[in-house]
């Protein structure tokens, strides 16, 4: 029950109105003429999307990730604590101002492993009995029927800290979970590309991919599924995804760039940060350098993974030129089973990096928030801010990051 429609030539910040029917040829037996005489059923609801606009101008974007729905004996356990969140953004997206561009979704948007110890779910039908679940709740369809709604995975998805605690009969796990993955979530982004005739090519080469909005362009990586573990190559990016970031970060005219990792790029947390950047120094200090160098401005670094919102600041002590953001988002939803993270979480009282031109050094730009919550982005002219909500909607907080612009900002 899930499938992709390309929607060709529509014109730019128009609004569209569609509705979904289907039918059920159940017997095998159906040719093309006896499946025209089935009876469609047609539900009355009309959906409303709202293309994009091309022009430079102030956007949003809802940022979440980690939302936590428990299935005991194949049916979910108390999913409204899960959507309940999701009616206070559609709340938020229908007063909002600037409208709403786009969710992003940043990991953990299904618990595949979330009874590991007891009874994991390994087969396919499992699997999507998850999914199903998962994006069948009222407030989390309503959201996604108007919304462009873009998703990457992190570990979850798969299996905790994959591909660490991979064993040897994993792979059945692999399969399954990732053929789940790009039916349910890939298959909103752009990560399929088009043929030479215009068609949807469904054979996917990687899970990574960009987007853009106006002179706003987002990068989102799959920091999971390309990992290498060897003591003499350790990368959280392939080498092709690595050159393909570095290529657009240097090249890219957008005057705003969003990069999504789906774990933290920084702070590094004291315990348990082997899973995130800071089990891969060498490639984050490329990284870092990359931009130092070509002295790229307003680079904001997305993330989710540890229970816990926060936004930070990272300067060079010998470069006044470097300035790079994180904006970390998490839990949609918590499970009771896990903790929240909070300020003692992370190490802020080093250098994130020391090199021989100087040292890279990091500061939070406001508390960190120890509850389920959703980031609310509005980037305009000048700055992002970046307003935190509870699962009722209610302000917990906002920060604003200043943006580069005008005389400063160079590439």
């Amino acid at each position: 029950m899930s499938g992709v429609i390309l929607l060709n030539d529509l014109a730019a910040d128009t609004q569209y109105e569609y509705q979904a029917g289907w039918f059920s040829p159940m017997n095998p037996m159906h040719t093309v003429e006896t499946v025209q005489e089935l009876p469609l059923q047609w539900p009355r609801d009309i959906y409303r999307l709202h293309t994009q606009s091309s022009k430079s101008m102030p956007r949003a974007y809802i940022v979440g990730s980690c939302r936590y729905l428990r299935m005991t004996g194949g049916a979910p356990s108390n999913p409204h604590w899960g959507d309940r969140i999701f009616a206070s953004i559609n709340h938020l997206a229908q007063h909002a101002t600037p409208p709403i561009s786009a969710m992003l979704m940043s990991g953990d948007q299904v618990y595949v492993d979330d009874l590991n110890f007891i009874a994991p779910d390994r087969e396919y039908q499992e699997i999507l009995a998850k999914y199903r679940a998962a994006f069948s709740q009222p407030h989390i369809r309503q959201l996604m029927s108007g919304m462009p709604t873009y998703m990457i995975l992190d570990d979850h998805e798969i299996e905790d800290n994959w591909p660490a605690n991979k064993s040897t009969n994993d792979e059945h796990l692999y399969k399954n979970a990732m053929t789940a993955y790009e039916l349910y979530q890939a298959s909103h982004s752009p990560a399929h590309e088009l043929n030479i005739h215009g068609q949807l090519n469904q054979q996917l080469n990687h899970y990574w991919y960009q987007f853009t909005n106006g002179d706003i362009e987002w990068f989102v990586t799959d920091s999971r599924t390309r990992r290498s573990l060897a003591a003499s190559d350790r990368r959280i990016l392939d080498i092709e995804q690595e050159q393909a970031l570095c290529d657009w970060l240097i090249h890219s005219p957008a005057r705003v760039k969003f990069v999504v990792t789906s774990v933290m790029f920084y702070p590094d947390r004291k315990r348990l940060g082997d899973d995130a950047w800071k089990a891969f120094p060498e490639q984050r200090l490329r990284l870092l350098e990359t931009i130092r160098i070509h002295k790229i401005k307003n680079v904001i670094f997305v993330s989710g993974d540890v229970h816990g919102s926060l936004t930070s600041r990272l300067t060079h002590s010998e470069d006044p030129d470097v300035e790079v953001h994180t904006i970390v988002s998490s839990p949609l939803c918590n499970s009771k089973l896990l903790p929240y993270a909070k300020d003692s979480t992370f190490i802020l009282d080093q250098p994130l990096a020391r090199t021989a031109a100087g040292d890279y050094r990091h500061e939070l730009t406001g508390k960190v928030i120890s509850q389920d919550n959703f980031a609310h982005l509005i980037v305009d002219t000048e700055q992002i801010r970046v307003r935190y909500h509870d699962r009722d909607g209610n302000l917990l907080q906002s920060t604003r990051i200043e943006l580069r612009t005008g005389a400063e900002f160079r590439q």
